[in-house]
């Protein structure tokens, strides 16, 4: 039985000298994003909290909570459109005549759902963040892993 070398390209020379330094700045790349995740979802939340906003007791969920995360900002903004429409008959800031009282208070409802759902959305962008991280980094550690064995010439029986 007699041994034989695989046959490589001359590229893959410096090739597999490029794989595990990318493996590593992967998982480095991804444990930023997971960190950096991390930091604005505990920013948010607590800016959230700083602010002292409880959901309505008549909120279809979280009744009485401290508004400090995405669930709970979503179910104080929806209960904050419920009673402006009914204040408003069911209209619409924009829909409301220009001289109609009710109109600033709308108005406000519309302006704190939007920063609700502001905040919902850098929840978002935060867990987006944290996942995407993770996949960057167990992808880096699985290239790293595997880039020991493609390196050299591997014996092949004939």
């Amino acid at each position: 039985m007699t041994v034989a070398t695989e046959a490589r390209p001359a590229t893959t020379t410096w090739a597999n000298r490029l794989v595990r330094p990318i493996g590593l700045l992967a998982i480095v790349a991804g444990l930023v994003m997971i960190v950096a995740g991390g930091v604005v979802w505990g920013v948010v939340s607590s800016q959230l909290q700083a602010q002292k906003i409880t959901v309505s007791e008549d909120a279809a969920a979280f009744g009485g909570q401290t508004v400090a995360g995405p669930f709970t900002a979503l179910a104080q903004a929806d209960i904050i459109n419920t009673h402006a429409e009914k204040l408003s008959g069911g209209k619409t800031y924009a829909e409301l005549e220009q001289d109609d009282p009710l109109r600033p208070t709308v108005m406000n409802a519309s302006f704190l759902r939007a920063s609700l759902f502001t905040s919902v959305v850098s929840f978002g962008v935060a867990a987006f963040a944290m996942g995407t991280g993770l996949i960057v980094a167990l992808l880096g550690w699985v290239v790293w892993v595997i880039a020991p064995a493609r390196r050299g010439a591997r014996p092949v029986a004939e």
